[in-house]
């Protein structure tokens, strides 16, 4: 299923628990696994548009079937991963590297670029 199932106290001390839901730990990793396929030195040749719209897809299926509960936490994860590997794929494509323009940071470069985040 993927999911971690767990009771938490509540946030304002009162004697009540609630069920908080999170994506499982083996869930991340096999999701960093995918993307980090998806961006492997094989993919090198693929434009970057279309990799963005690959990319695109997955996050999108990825992110509406851990919707559920709190996935907070799991998705600035999964976005700071896809962000640093999306980066490091660019620098490795070309023999002078890529650096993000100097009026802005990587990550609005790839949000104009058209890269969802969760």
């Amino acid at each position: 299923m993927g999911f971690t199932f767990r009771y938490d106290r509540d946030r304002l001390g009162r004697d009540k628990r609630y069920l908080n839901l999170t994506p499982s730990r083996k869930a991340l990793v096999r999701e960093r696994a995918v993307l980090h396929e998806k961006l492997s030195l094989r993919r090198s040749h693929v434009p970057l548009l279309d990799l963005i719209a690959e990319l695109n897809r997955h996050l999108r299926g990825w992110a509406r079937y851990y919707s559920l509960g709190y996935p907070r936490k799991a998705m600035r994860d999964i976005n700071a991963y896809v962000l640093r590997r999306l980066a490091q794929h660019l620098k490795r494509r070309s023999q002078r590297g890529w650096k993000a323009p100097t009026d802005e940071s990587s990550y609005h470069y790839f949000a104009r670029m058209g890269l969802v985040t969760l």
